[in-house]
């Protein structure tokens, strides 16, 4: 697939962005056909760029969040170079930034001040806590939004202590939030001919991604508590103990409850009212889970996964990443690519789990080297640094 018939094609990113959240908002927009000018101080870049592991000194952590962009380093502070990222803007269809609130103004690449020059303009701010009110001045991490918007709440085993989701979900679901809102203002851009300014926070979209668990507060005036892997709703529905190990079993319905007691010869609990429905089981899912992992004991994790798999009932190991990268589903779908770093090592990425008409989007750019794109993009522009 070409540049040219992605859907983003002929759009002008500017980012200018560090670490997690606008990076991968960012690149999300770049795999989609847009050309996006990562700007970055000549001093480091991005932080991420000495995050671990590094490979002939380029970090792996920072080539899986910027592929498919190009690089400019310009000190901001600096008035002429200051000039060159203002042209750049004033080229531009999109700016994302994700200082803290105040921060682009004091530089004079505020929203009011690009729109002034660029009325088309969609700039997207991405904080902490928001532009505006009481939290806005604090700084935000995945880990601290995470503990404020309550998921460590609802995190790990009812008698443990705070864990966070091992997966940054804070940091990138306010970057798919991000790229969804600039993709739709480009959209009310094209109808009728004027920017907007999105204001996205992490703990907006933390909040907002755990829509099971506000509406479950809402509808009952409790906050919901942890459970480990089970579910508050659905059992059986979560990990077992088997022989060897652990396995995921999910029968989220009657049916597939019955196709359960089926694959283990356990009719009997079929007639047990504690487990007549879905909510009944449930009410009741620690007594469940105790009768159910006495049989899966009998069994090896692998054998029962044969089993549920054959009566059609989801189920699953619980895979390391290599484990599940190794997955053939992975390879069919070609969703682990080759990049080349900086320093001409071969290195391996998860791409973009998008299919277009049938095809994987495919790495057309490696993630650059600091400053890489200077020449090609500011050229002779008075102020660009070198």
């Amino acid at each position: 697939m070409t540049n040219a018939s992605l859907p983003l094609a002929g759009i002008r990113v500017i980012e200018f962005c560090q670490v997690a959240a606008g990076p991968f908002c960012g690149m999300l927009l770049a795999d989609m056909g847009a050309d996006v000018i990562k700007v970055e101080h000549p001093a480091g870049g991005d932080s991420m760029r000495a995050w671990p592991p590094l490979t002939d000194g380029f970090s792996e952590n920072f080539a899986s969040l910027n592929r498919n962009k190009r690089s400019v380093a310009l000190d901001l502070k600096d008035p002429a170079q200051r000039q060159a990222a203002h042209g750049l803007c004033r080229t531009a269809d999109v700016v994302i930034e994700n200082n803290r609130p105040g921060a682009m103004d004091r530089n004079g690449l505020g929203y009011q001040q690009i729109s002034g020059i660029n009325p088309r303009i969609v700039y997207c701010s991405i904080s902490g806590f928001g532009q505006e009110g009481p939290r806005a001045q604090e700084g935000g991490f995945d880990v601290t939004i995470q503990a404020v918007a309550g998921v460590m709440s609802v995190t790990g085993e009812p008698d443990g202590a705070p864990v966070k989701c091992g997966v940054p979900i804070s940091d990138f679901s306010t970057g798919l939030y991000a790229a969804f809102s600039i993709v739709a203002a480009l959209r009310d851009v094209e109808r009728h001919g004027r920017g907007r300014n999105i204001d996205i926070s992490l703990m907006g979209a933390t909040l907002a991604v755990a829509a099971l668990q506000t509406s479950e507060y809402f509808g009952t005036g409790r906050s919901p508590r942890k459970l480990g892997s089970a579910h508050p709703r659905n059992a059986p529905y979560q990990a077992f103990r088997a022989s060897d190990g652990h396995f995921v079993m999910a029968a989220g319905n009657d049916r597939l409850w019955a196709s359960v007691c089926d694959v283990m010869g356990r009719g009997d609990l079929l007639a047990d009212a504690r487990f007549g429905s879905t909510s009944d089981r449930a009410r009741n899912q620690n007594e469940l889970r105790g009768l159910l992992e006495s049989s899966f004991a009998t069994r090896t994790a692998g054998e029962w996964l044969e089993a549920f798999r054959a009566a059609g009932v989801p189920c699953a190991p619980i895979n390391t990443y290599a484990d599940a990268l190794a997955d053939p589903q992975v390879a069919a779908m070609g969703w682990v690519q080759e990049i080349t770093l900086p320093s001409g090592a071969i290195a391996q990425t998860f791409g973009n789990p998008v299919r277009l008409d049938g095809a994987t989007l495919a790495v057309r750019r490696n993630p650059p080297g600091l400053g890489e794109h200077n020449d090609e993009i500011l050229g002779g522009m008075r102020g660009a640094a070198s």
